[in-house]
């Protein structure tokens, strides 16, 4: 069902960007230390963010300017309230956001002094975003010009937005975390967005040593364009369309907290190929977006606004 406050997906035309996937709370306590097997440790307040990879870049794009919508799922409870409270005040449409059917996902997150951290994650309602979902919110997903996936939801629903893509829209893919991938959304993807991690998974042995070994091989899978994130080195960003990998630098900042700074990259790399910029220019756009959310902690927290950005 839709939840009271939000209403059901109108297919409004003029989405920038569409994000379909998972939207969790998250839980986090500082510890001294993680316990062992059968060992209990007092650790500090509970603290609960707003958290999930699609929540997290619908919050980024909207805060950026982008026109974003969120289709996923979230339980009837105190968590998914939060969640949805989280998405409006960014300026999210919250229209696609579905309430029921298992309580709302959560990640437990403990954090040592050192800033390690462990966590478990409950997919909750996230597990429950089906295919049906997906159709059933067809004019919302046909709407937008950009959709932005990842792997928090079932393969199945991401295979299902790919088939429902309206016909000169884009999907941008960031498989987190890793999972073998059908040919049929390779083939959709424009661009695969991954990290060195993701890389090596996708590619096993076959990897090679370099970013640039990375987008070939990843290339030869079938996607249209590849991106993959380099952390402060910036991005390089891969075509098949024609032409040579290209490196995107980042600008240098002080890192406090690399969280959700990803997230952040994904989703202002989908809103600028929405408005029509260069795989080359998009990218330089998003690398500056993912240095200015590392200077603050936190995750939603951090996401910069667009005159941030731009005056880094």
């Amino acid at each position: 069902m839709y939840g009271n406050e939000d209403s059901a997906p109108s297919g409004t035309p003029g989405h920038d960007l569409l994000v379909v996937g998972s939207a969790n709370a998250d839980l986090v306590v500082g510890v001294e230390r993680r316990p062992g097997p059968g060992e209990t440790v007092l650790g500090s307040d509970l603290v609960v963010h707003p958290g999930g990879k699609g929540a997290n870049q619908a919050v980024a794009a909207a805060r950026l300017g982008a026109r974003t919508a969120l289709l996923a799922r979230v339980g009837d409870d105190a968590h998914g309230r939060l969640l949805r409270a989280s998405q409006r005040e960014a300026g999210v449409d919250t229209g696609g956001v579905l309430v029921g059917g298992a309580p709302t996902g959560v990640a437990l997150i403990t954090v040592d002094p050192s800033g390690d951290n462990s966590i478990v994650v409950s997919p909750g309602a996230n597990a429950r975003l089906t295919p049906e979902d997906v159709r059933a919110a067809g004019a919302l997903v046909a709407s937008a010009r950009v959709v932005s996936v990842q792997l928090e939801i079932p393969l199945d629903t991401v295979a299902e937005t790919a088939r429902a893509l309206g016909p000169d829209a884009r999907l941008v893919l960031n498989p987190s975390p890793p999972a073998p991938l059908p040919g049929e959304v390779l083939a959709a993807c424009d661009p695969l967005v991954v990290n060195e991690h993701e890389a090596r998974s996708i590619l096993g042995a076959s990897a090679g040593a370099t970013p640039e070994s990375w987008a070939r091989g990843l290339t030869a899978l079938g996607p249209r364009s590849v991106v993959i994130t380099l952390g402060a080195e910036g991005a390089l960003v891969s075509d098949t369309r024609g032409g040579s990998p290209v490196r995107v630098p980042s600008p240098r900042v002080e890192a406090v907290d690399t969280t959700g700074a990803g997230d952040a990259f994904t989703a202002a790399l989908a809103w600028r190929l929405g408005l029509g910029e260069t795989l080359p220019d998009a990218a330089a756009f998003a690398v500056r977006v993912g240095a200015a959310a590392v200077t603050k902690e936190g995750a939603q927290a951090s996401f910069p606004t667009l005159e941030e950005v731009l005056a880094l």
